[in-house]
């Protein structure tokens, strides 16, 4: 489990993130809108349905995200084709900034949380007119330290997700923030690959980072399912994150490695499952267990029929069930001790019968 020593909780719009508060599940809508609006708003829709605590989505203008010839990520390749350029994609999953607004002002009708994933400074400007209630780093940015330090001075808490670095790096990203005073940073563990192998995840990193840098940390899942999510729940995640799209099977880059909406509910549900069954660490019998431990716990008995003044040995005594009677662990108290009284065969003995 990750350690709750000296780690500050988190406000992200009047949530607590960190150690012992409830995981905040965030469903990360990313580009599974394909550029559409009204996509994004039932994504939003889809994850209020499911309870989620957030919604994300990705903030860009293609040509200042990527060089006219830059390249698509193998997984694009593979769900997109190779005929055309990353920016020519880009392009195809923008939203317009009055598409941002119309979609921050849908989630806050909605009664979830706004958020999104900022690539470049004006785009981290435009989140912060609308009003965001934190900052989504993604991996990618992790090593561009002047962007964070940018993102920082809105003076919003920051999540920053880690996936390609090593702690080196993630150290870094945490002293510039920090150093341009961001009033909480929270870390997601992360493998960027899509799918990623369940193999590859290593959850155990969690914990790596939150004893390195005294921080909230959380995991960004892009695994296929739910089960390595709810693992992470499980070791102490503080936020999860996992792509949500309305099917699978639409064209676009992340949909594949996303889970559907009755499947991003059965996460959440499980999610709170987990968190309800962890409890507070201290081992002690539950209210709910009484009356099995009358019945399934055992208690000394009579072995045979032992008349009054007979001097009690353990050849005299039995240990069977129910439990209601003196415990085994009183079986050397007894042993030398006087009957009495008559104690029939099978009777579980009382304080009140040995002298």
């Amino acid at each position: 489990m990750i350690g709750s020593g000296g780690v500050k909780p988190v406000d992200i719009a009047g949530r607590l993130i960190g150690p012992g508060q409830p995981c905040f599940i965030v469903a990360e809508a990313g580009v599974n809108h394909n550029g559409e609006l009204a996509s994004a708003k039932r994504l939003v829709d889809a994850a209020v349905a499911a309870r989620a605590d957030a919604v994300k989505f990705q903030t860009f203008r293609a040509t200042r995200l990527a060089t006219a010839r830059a390249p698509k990520a193998p997984y694009q390749q593979q769900r997109t084709g190779s005929e055309e350029s990353q920016v020519d994609m880009l392009r195809r999953l923008e939203l317009s900034p009055a598409a941002h607004l119309e979609l921050a002002d849908y989630c806050r009708k909605r009664g979830i949380v706004f958020l999104s994933t900022p690539f470049d400074g004006e785009s981290a400007d435009l989140l912060d007119e609308l009003g965001v209630a934190a900052f989504k780093i993604s991996s990618g940015d992790l090593t561009n330290l002047p962007f964070l330090a940018h993102v920082a001075r809105k003076g919003k808490p920051m999540i920053i997700s880690t996936g390609m670095s090593t702690l080196n790096e993630v150290e870094a990203a945490v002293r510039a923030a920090q150093a341009a005073r961001a009033p909480g940073l929270v870390l997601l563990h992360c493998v960027s690959s899509y799918p990623a192998d369940p193999a590859s995840v290593n959850l155990r990193a969690m914990r790596t980072m939150a004893d390195a840098f005294r921080l909230p940390v959380g995991y960004s899942d892009h695994t296929l399912g739910i089960d390595v999510a709810l693992a992470a729940v499980a070791l102490g995640a503080c936020l999860l994150e996992k792509h949500l799209t309305l099917d699978q099977r639409l064209p676009g880059p992340d949909h594949a490695a996303s889970i559907e909406p009755d499947a991003f509910a059965a996460l959440v549900r499980g999610a709170r499952l987990v968190e309800s069954a962890l409890g507070d660490g201290r081992k002690a019998p539950t209210a709910a267990e009484g009356d099995v431990a009358a019945v399934a716990r055992k208690s000394l008995v009579a072995a045979q029929d032992i008349p009054s003044g007979t001097t009690l040995t353990e050849a005299l005594i039995a240990i069977k069930r129910p439990g209601t009677g003196l415990p085994p662990t009183m079986l050397g108290r007894v042993i030398g001790r006087r009957a009495r009284q008559d104690i029939p065969a099978d009777t579980l003995l009382t304080r009140e019968m040995v002298v």
